[in-house]
């Protein structure tokens, strides 16, 4: 029966997604009074009314960046984008990683971020993946495997970052032919996006990259040397040729905090052609890293109004890793969400948490998420009441050292192991700064009222 009814709830999106693809603006409040008149029980009406909201306002940010959808990118692509992300990996698989979660009873996540090669065609400053080397690989078959164990699941979306994961251009191609129901996405310097690579994106239409790019030509080239900011210009030139999807990943520090939030580059991002933009800020990981460079709680909250405001009023879509923690319900890591495997098959919980107690080469995703470190995150989630203070190491230093310790896990720091606790010792001080301002915000959202 559940099959049954899977099937039923894919073909019924898919025919509203092609109705809609005949005249987006008229056709998507049609759909949405068609699903209203269904949700007998109520449970989308509030989501309902806020996407009708948008819908109705000329203004609206969400609303242009719908439409543009529909006008910039490939409509077969933009299907198949909409069923495998949309329809499988969050409407579908709900009820398979649901079932799951119970039987196993342990974290499924949605989500699944894989390091295909500590592999890089620049030596970024700051960037932790530098330390790894160049020598570890998931091979082809590895991460064909981690796919279809994902999959039994209900995991269907996959990122992939590195290393610079398109050093592996035709394997990541591969897998996007033999897992047709997944949503595939990487983050990338870019610069080794060419024409024959769109070319291949354009045929499986199942993969969408999402470019690193921290300035303009002399911030960008800075960091990461001489060109690479015209290459990156060139790879979404590119794109937008051949109405490819694509977005934009960000990560601010206390140097270019407030470049990073301001109009001027989110309206660079917006003519650029991207469509979305992750934010990250800077996490002080491994030996060499420096903590001075981390995000004040000013910048953080300066980084908090403007990606609200943006969302409002700009067609593309941000997320705050850190700062939207209240719509997600905290830390997504460890299988809550999403976890992350490194280049050297290491299951950890998250891509800035280097510690782990299961490798996929001698055991299973379903092994890690049953062993200790990822349990210790699935009773401890969320960190903290004030959903504004997410993480267990940024926010709530200390939570990172316990889990640990409690599962024995260890660091899969390759060059340098750290232990968790001095990893969170480094942001003691940003912590204390933060909660204080995270209180007020929280208080100003009404959220500690419910």
């Amino acid at each position: 029966m559940g099959v049954i009814i899977d099937k039923i709830k894919h073909d019924s999106a898919m025919s509203a997604w092609d109705y809609i693809g005949k005249d987006p603006e008229a056709n998507i409040p049609k759909v949405l009074d068609a699903i209203e008149r269904l949700d007998t029980g109520r449970d989308l009406s509030r989501h309902i009314t806020s996407i009708r909201k948008t819908m109705n306002d000329p203004e609206s940010g969400m609303r242009k960046l719908a439409l543009s959808l529909f006008s910039d990118i490939d409509a077969e692509q933009l299907r198949v984008l909409f069923e495998t992300l949309a329809v499988n990996t969050m409407l579908v698989s709900a009820s398979t990683r649901a079932k799951a979660r119970e039987k196993y009873d342990c974290n499924i996540p949605w989500a699944i971020l894989m390091d295909l090669t500590s592999a890089c065609n620049l030596k970024c400053t700051g960037c932790w993946a530098a330390e790894y080397g160049h020598t570890l690989n998931l091979t082809l078959e590895e991460l064909d495997s981690i796919i279809e164990q994902a999959e039994a699941l209900g995991t269907y979306m996959f990122l992939y970052s590195g290393g610079e994961p398109l050093v592996r251009k035709k394997d990541i191609i591969t897998l996007c032919e033999r897992h047709p129901e997944a949503f595939f996405t990487c983050f990338t310097n870019g610069t080794l996006i060419d024409e024959d690579f769109c070319k291949e994106i354009a045929r499986v239409r199942n993969f969408v990259p999402a470019i690193s790019v921290e300035g303009f030509e002399e911030e960008t080239d800075f960091r990461r040397g001489k060109g690479t900011f015209a290459a990156t210009q060139k790879a979404m030139e590119l794109l937008r040729k051949y109405h490819l999807l694509f977005g934009i990943s960000c990560c601010y520090t206390r140097k270019n905090a407030e470049f990073i939030g301001s109009e001027e580059y989110i309206d660079a991002m917006v003519q650029w052609g991207a469509k979305f933009c992750w934010l990250f800020t800077y996490m002080p990981i491994g030996k060499d890293a420096v903590p001075e460079l981390m995000a004040t709680a000013e910048q953080r909250e300066y980084m908090y109004h403007q990606v609200r405001a943006f969302r409002k009023t700009k067609p593309i879509f941000t997320m705050d890793f850190w700062n939207d923690g209240e719509y997600v319900g905290g830390c997504i890591a460890g299988g809550k969400c999403y976890i992350h495997i490194n280049a050297g098959g290491d299951i950890e919980p998250c891509a800035f948490m280097h510690y782990s107690d299961t490798n996929i080469r001698t055991g299973t995703l379903l092994d890690a998420y049953q062993n200790q470190l990822f349990q210790q995150y699935r009773v401890n989630q969320p960190f903290n009441r004030n959903l504004l203070r997410p993480c267990p190491v940024l926010d709530n230093p200390g939570r990172l050292t316990a889990m640990v310790q409690k599962s024995g896990a260890k660091s899969t720091d390759v060059m340098a192991p750290e232990e968790a606790e001095e990893y969170c010792g480094k942001c003691v001080d940003a912590a204390k700064a933060w909660a204080p301002v995270a209180a007020r915000l929280w208080h100003e959202s009404g959220k500690d009222q419910i």
